[in-house]
């Protein structure tokens, strides 16, 4: 899938972005000069590591499945669709599916380039 810049498209399908592989698959739709929007798609078992954007917020919208956030390295939250979870610039982010289906969650972070650093 292309990714949005021109905003020609402007609505998309969740199914049709979402995609799954043999580790958690992150697709992005969108991008622009400001923000940058993806939906995760995380199989039974897989995992969104640990980590933090030091220049950046990011915010997800659980939609499907069951799982638990990583708030801070080591912990854990349970999460499920219908969960709104922001994470700050500089805080602690991840997450495992737990549950028996697939884990969706969109993702929109802000500012971009927001940076990455694993925990």
């Amino acid at each position: 899938m292309a990714v949005t810049k021109d905003f020609k498209t402007r609505c998309f399908k969740l199914a049709d972005v979402v995609q799954f592989g043999d580790k958690a698959v992150k697709t992005v739709f969108y991008k622009t000069d400001a923000t940058s929007g993806s939906v995760w798609g995380i199989r039974p078992g897989q995992e969104v590591a640990a980590h933090e954007h030091p220049e950046g917020d990011d915010f997800w919208v659980c939609v499907q499945g069951e799982g638990v956030f990583f708030p801070a390295p080591g912990e854990e939250v349970p999460v499920a669709k219908g969960d709104l979870i922001i994470s700050a610039k500089g805080m602690c982010h991840g997450l495992r599916n737990t549950g028996t289906e697939d884990f969706i969650f969109v993702s929109v972070v802000a500012p971009v380039p927001p940076g990455y650093k694993a925990l």
